[in-house]
């Protein structure tokens, strides 16, 4: 069974459990959700839920009537959970955090990674230096790009460019603590992206 909640990042801390035990957390706010959409394998030939989260405040007319169509206003976070759905869903329904999960639930965070701008490939790909004395020419610069008889660069080639702001999935991560009142889930570890980032919460698909 599939089910999942968009929230945004709001940034880690830690937290004691039983026997002084510390634990590392990520804060989520996850929700309230509204379900924008219902997809089912009859009319769209897979079956999902659309998830809105965060109010948008100058929607163009397609989105704000998509919106209208579930009796709320635009959101700025829309997303599908695809798959088995746990529960029925209606349009327009509110969806909470404390409604999908619960204390110990294993899931996979799906974010944006902070984007490092541009980036030399000793940084975006770990590759070796050269010598660092000062006869050496070759200190940070890119290594080897082919045999010279190719007489050009095949593509795919580690060099310098932009780095980071990619869409990041971390798997199998523990819901230490969910926090019903003001929908907040604890994570521990590390998820991707930077403080207020948004997120999407799922099932773990590789169950340890």
């Amino acid at each position: 069974m599939m089910k999942g909640i968009l929230g945004r990042k709001l940034g880690m801390t830690q937290i004691f459990l039983d026997g002084g035990v510390v634990v590392p957390v990520t804060v989520v706010e996850a929700g309230p959700c509204v379900v924008l959409q219902v997809k089912t394998p009859e009319s769209d030939g897979y079956g999902s839920v659309q998830l809105g989260f965060s109010d948008m405040k100058r929607p163009n007319k397609p989105q704000a009537g998509h919106a209208a169509k579930a009796g709320t206003v635009a959101k700025r976070y829309v997303r599908e959970i695809r798959g088995e759905l746990d529960r029925a869903y209606e349009i327009g329904q509110e969806v909470l955090a404390a409604d999908v999960f619960a204390d110990g639930e294993m899931v996979d965070v799906i974010g944006v990674s902070k984007g490092k701008g541009t980036a030399g490939p000793i940084k975006r790909h770990n590759q070796s230096r050269g010598p660092m004395a000062h006869g050496s020419k070759y200190h940070r610069g890119v290594g080897s790009l082919g045999s010279i008889a190719a007489n050009r660069v095949f593509k795919g080639q580690r060099m310098a460019g932009r780095m980071g702001h990619e869409r990041v999935t971390v798997q199998n991560l523990k819901i230490v603590r969910v926090d019903p009142v003001r929908n907040l889930l604890l994570i521990k570890g590390a998820v991707p992206g930077p403080r207020n980032s948004f997120v999407t919460v799922k099932t773990t698909v590789k169950k340890k």
